[in-house]
């Protein structure tokens, strides 16, 4: 998936909410963390967030409880 498909999946009117991170994407659409496509005002879907969790440490255990929907 190119990144400007990915910003089509933002979250918002309906759509899904996909994040892409280290090369896979994720379906975080029913996560109530990621309510219209907002991650408590810090991410927002439909974009690549690898560097910015690059250093968070939670990231692997969280992400991956999540469906992968595409690379």
């Amino acid at each position: 998936m190119t990144r400007e498909e990915l910003s089509r999946f933002d979250g918002r009117d309906g759509r899904k909410a996909y994040v892409a991170v280290n090369g896979h994407i994720y379906d975080f659409t029913d996560s109530p963390m990621w309510q219209n496509g907002d991650h408590q005002g810090a991410h927002q879907a439909g974009c690549d967030l690898s560097e910015e969790l690059k250093n968070a440490p939670h990231v692997r255990a969280v992400i991956e409880r999540f469906p992968v929907v595409g690379k």
